[in-house]
């Protein structure tokens, strides 16, 4: 479980290809001695298991499903990552309860600044508009963010960043036409299958 507050940036120094899945081997600064091999971590909003750990760097297994669920599949050598170590019970949620399970992938189809915040418009796939509400949570590339607005006609969500989250996330160095990982807020989605099963809440 995580909140999508990211704690540091990471860069893939190595990838090995195999025929299902990729080790992503990542530099993870001052965050790799809180973290042990067996623990979790967000990767742009993916939780992945640490299989090793040498000096500043994590070694990570994804697999096929993942690969094609998520924008991990398109990372190459020298690109930043989103990090956040999985949350503490003693922690403060500062963000909102976030699973690191991707539900799809969109594209950043606008990135407009402004005197002290950006506006992002980000599509989203179709079928994950249902559970995004105007001033409801949703992850961006690991990042807890409030939905502006939500633009159903297009599939588009539009969202105000502040420099504080430029500065600490990927974000900041995100291009037009950029993939993200995308992940809905749960509670939508448990309410949805307790009333396909007849179960009213």
């Amino acid at each position: 479980m995580f909140t999508g507050l990211v704690q540091g940036i990471g860069t893939v120094t190595q990838i090995a290809e195999f025929d299902t899945s990729k080790e992503i081997r990542l530099s993870t600064g001052d965050l790799t001695k809180e973290v042990s091999v067996g623990e979790s971590i967000s990767i742009n909003g993916c939780c992945l298991t640490v299989t090793d750990i040498q000096a500043d760097t994590v070694s990570l297994d994804v697999m096929k499903q993942t690969l094609l669920l998520t924008n991990l599949g398109a990372l190459r050598v020298g690109d930043r990552v989103n990090l956040e170590l999985a949350v503490l019970p003693t922690q403060r949620l500062g963000g909102h309860l976030v699973q690191g399970h991707v539900d799809g992938v969109g594209t950043i189809r606008v990135r407009e600044p402004g005197e002290r915040w950006e506006r992002f418009r980000i599509s989203i796939p179709i079928h994950l508009m249902k559970y995004v509400v105007a001033q409801g949570s949703i992850t961006i590339n690991g990042v807890s963010l409030t939905v502006g607005s939500v633009h159903d006609d297009v599939s588009e969500v539009e969202l105000w960043i502040i420099p504080e989250t430029s500065a600490k996330t990927i974000l900041g160095l995100a291009k037009l036409g950029d993939l993200v990982n995308i992940e809905v807020d749960v509670l939508g989605k448990y309410v949805e299958r307790l009333l396909s099963k007849g179960i009213t809440p």
